[in-house]
């Protein structure tokens, strides 16, 4: 483990995300390096599918959400 140093913009962009992620600082940094490096690594996968594939291989399994269609004339 050690010390990464970074911008003072993008560390208050870290703090400030990682309340709405519900994450320690450090944590939501790891996940931003994690996700930055599977992106890099896969440029043909998308945001989502990277987290599906990542939930997965942790042994997660989300049912997909339901598409509600509303009715235009209402």
């Amino acid at each position: 483990m050690g010390i990464v140093n970074i911008d003072d913009d993008l560390h208050d962009q870290v703090r400030r995300a990682s309340k709405v992620s519900f994450r320690s600082i450090n944590a939501q940094a790891a996940f931003w390096i994690k996700v930055g490096m599977l992106c890099e690594t896969n440029p043909t996968l998308s945001f989502a599918e990277i987290i599906a594939r990542e939930l997965g291989a942790a042994g997660f399994s989300a049912q997909p959400l339901a598409v509600i269609e509303h009715d235009q004339a209402a």
